[in-house]
Order: C-alpha cells, then sequence, then structure tokens
C-alpha cells in the first residue's frame, strides 16, 4: 500500500455526516471523495467548482448581523410592529 499522510479538517458535524451519507450513496468513503477533490485541484491547478458571492443580498454578513441585532431588539422589547402584521 502507498505511503499516505493525514490531514485533519474541522467541519459542522452535521455536514460532515451529510457529506458521509451522499458518499456512501455514491459508493465512496469520505477520504475517497478528499482525495479525489485534491487529485481535481492538482489537475486543474483550480478549486474544480465555482466559487462566487451570493447574489441574494438577504445572505450577507452585514444583512445577517442586522437581523440577529433586530430580533434581539425586540426580543428584550424594544421595537413596535409593523400595522400589516395588525391586519
Amino acid at each position: 500500500m502507498a505511503k499516505t499522510d493525514t490531514i485533519t479538517l474541522r467541519v459542522d458535524p452535521d455536514l460532515k455526516h451529510e457529506a458521509e451519507e451522499l458518499c456512501e450513496e455514491m459508493g465512496l468513503t469520505l477520504s475517497a471523495a478528499y482525495t479525489m477533490f485534491l487529485k481535481a485541484v492538482v489537475r486543474t491547478r483550480s478549486i474544480p467548482f465555482k466559487i462566487c458571492v451570493s447574489k441574494d443580498p438577504f445572505w450577507s454578513e452585514k444583512n445577517q448581523k442586522h437581523l440577529i441585532e433586530s430580533i434581539q431588539e425586540l426580543d428584550a422589547g424594544r421595537g413596535k410592529e409593523h400595522e400589516l402584521l395588525d391586519a
């Protein structure tokens, strides 16, 4: 067997579990999928998929921070319901 190195990754446990299940459905281990990814990176000398900023501003970090702060204000009793909610 060829010599191998170990890579340690920090990843959300739910994401890892979902990825493991999908890989299993494809007959792969997560380790094999990582190896395929790394081989594609080396072969193409790039990340093998498009990486871009979300076009939906709702998911921007700035907007998410604003929404969290607004929710905290409402939970603290500061704020006012819009009249549309009274309908």
